[in-house]
């Protein structure tokens, strides 16, 4: 499927609409609950959250990382759709043209999208030009959300998830009312233009922690500002305050003065983290950014460490397609103030995570032999990790060990650290005092 070539978005729909399979239905009263309940945990279960279908992993599409994690977003989409209107009982219809008349709204173009509804209920068959229009925004739309990987913000995860969240709800009123109400659907794109400019302010203020950005890095921001296609006034309102931040840094309260829903709250941090994460490192200035924030947004430390496990784990898994929109090499180097403050986090919970190891059945033995400097499989890296997880999940403090480069650093820690952190298979045999050539 090449988005270059004409046609690629029906042959999408197509293979989307012949895959459909039945959806379990949230056990709510009401049909528009259930619609509701099943976007909310979707967004999560399939990887829209972070603005990475898990399916983009799976192999199911050919081309660059790009187009792979592009056409995955509008096939995840699509799939939502198809569920929203199974869920709230839609009367059987022209599910395509459907889906057509959905993706003209997201891209803005309501006319487009009231004209391709209309269009339903007459016997003839959709234009071609219809389709094409649909198809030509959609294909803007994804050369807009790559920005400069080398001197850009992390805008396409935060972007696809608004995007996300704005085609499901549209997709609910759609398939509930059998109609698309036009002041409703521009009231929902307004709100994801003003989603996506808050994402752009405090991810600037993220940029802005350690240093003002070099002269290429601002010309990269504002050029992204200009690639989210939002409405002129709000662009020109973002693209100031941008330029103000390069020269000050902005006050992080004032930023996110008008967050107020957890559920926005949380969509914040949670880019923030990822956006934090993907260049390898997280300097001592970032760490206080972020926890600044998490304050200012009020989530507790606790809780802060709770949503790290939560985007370490999901970096984890996707980090091959998080990438596409980074020149990262690696997340292994932390710096010498986090190690610090890692150390001291094991100091005060030596006993618990001496427990923790011990009950998670092999992860004593892997770390044992990865501390011997023995190499391991696939599977035990894989096996490995994930029981760093849960190491993570029962101590949160030490969700930056289940991060990429996390094994690394526990094993790293232990030969500093001034106590006997692992268990006695990891340490040195003692010198022979009867052997002579020690």
């Amino acid at each position: 499927m090449d988005l270059g070539k004409a046609g690629w978005l029906d042959a999408l729909l197509n293979g989307v609409i012949g895959e459909q399979r039945p959806v379990v239905a949230p056990e709510l009263p009401s049909k528009r609950g259930r619609a509701r309940a099943y976007l909310r945990r979707t967004l999560r279960a399939s990887g829209l959250l972070y603005g990475t279908p898990t399916q983009v992993a799976q192999g199911q599409a050919a081309g660059a990382p790009e187009e792979q994690l592009f056409l995955a977003v509008v096939r995840t989409f699509a799939r939502v759709a198809l569920d929203i209107a199974a869920l709230l009982e839609a009367p059987a219809g022209p599910r395509k043209e459907q889906l057509l008349v959905l993706f003209a709204a997201l891209s803005g173009n309501l006319e487009l999208a009231a004209d391709i509804h209309t269009r339903l209920g007459k016997t003839a068959a959709l234009p071609a030009r219809f389709r094409s229009k649909v198809e030509s925004a959609l294909t803007e739309q994804a050369m807009s959300l790559a920005g400069d990987p080398a001197y850009g913000l992390v805008l396409h995860n935060g972007a696809v998830y608004a995007d996300a969240q704005l085609f499901g709800r549209q997709a609910i009123d759609y398939f509930r009312l059998g109609d698309l109400p036009l002041i409703s659907a521009k009231r929902r794109l307004d709100f994801a233009a003003r989603q996506k400019a808050l994402l752009v302010d405090v991810l600037t203020a993220l940029a802005c922690a350690e240093r003002p950005p070099s002269f290429p890095a601002r010309r990269a921001i504002l050029r992204q500002i200009e690639d989210l296609n939002l409405p002129p006034e709000l662009e020109s309102e973002l693209r100031g305050r941008a330029k103000k931040a390069f020269e000050r840094k902005p006050l992080l309260k004032t930023v996110v003065k008008g967050v107020r829903s957890r559920e926005l709250r949380r969509f914040i941090l949670e880019q923030t983290l990822l956006a934090s994460l993907v260049d390898g490192k997280r300097s001592p200035d970032e760490l206080a950014f972020i926890k600044e924030l998490a304050a200012i947004l009020r989530f507790s430390p606790e809780d802060l460490r709770r949503v790290e496990v939560d985007v370490a784990e999901f970096y984890a898994k996707n980090r091959s397609v998080v990438d596409v929109f980074t020149v990262a090499g690696g997340a292994e180097v932390m710096g010498e103030e986090l190690v610090e403050g890692i150390q001291r986090t094991l100091e005060k919970n030596f006993q618990a995570v001496m427990r923790e190891v011990r009950e998670t059945g092999e992860l004593s033995v892997l770390l044992t032999k990865a501390a011997r400097g023995q190499s391991l499989s696939r599977e035990e890296r894989r096996k490995m990790r994930q029981q760093l997880f849960d190491v993570a999940k029962a101590i949160p403090a030490l969700a930056i060990f289940a991060a990429p480069g996390g094994v690394l650093l526990f094993i790293a820690l232990a030969k500093v650290l001034p106590f006997n952190l692992l268990p006695s298979a990891f340490q040195e045999d003692p010198p022979d005092p009867t052997d002579r050539n020690q």
